[in-house]
């Protein structure tokens, strides 16, 4: 018989999923206004995007609109501790992938920087740590 995940266990993964999501979507948003965001929304796509939300991170409307799906998608998976795992650690692959595709000049469509790229690691190696860690089945415990 395989123990399922205790109580709290369940609960840290399924709120760190959420606390993505969140941060996603409060991307998404922010990259729209202006003072948050230079020159916001910036064009469309592509490289020639001036937008800079913070004055740091390219950013474009598709790439804000990304972040916007990428928040709902997280908030929605973390209903359930497969989904929050599933996200944390799909969506950390996605990220890390960006960043691979990023540092060889492969995102002609996404607006990206250095900033982007460095953050598109950290946040892909933090969502695969969380999933995994957070996401294992607890080893069976001992009769007692």
């Amino acid at each position: 018989m395989v123990d399922r995940p205790m109580a709290s266990d369940r609960d840290l993964l399924v709120t760190v999923a959420r606390l993505f999501g969140i941060a996603f979507l409060l991307v998404g948003i922010l990259g729209f206004i202006p003072g948050i965001t230079t020159d916001a929304p910036g064009d469309f796509a592509g490289e020639d995007s001036d937008a800079e939300l913070l004055g740091l991170f390219k950013v474009s409307v598709l790439h804000n609109l990304v972040h916007l799906l990428f928040g709902i998608a997280g908030l929605a998976l973390a209903r359930t501790w497969e989904g929050a795992r599933l996200f944390l650690i799909g969506g950390g692959v996605i990220y890390l992938l960006l960043w691979v595709v990023g540092l060889i000049g492969g995102l002609d469509w996404l607006p990206t920087n250095s900033a982007d790229h460095w953050l598109h690691f950290a946040l892909g190696a933090a969502m695969v740590a969380g999933g995994f860690l957070l996401g294992r089945e607890p080893r069976m415990r001992a009769a007692t």
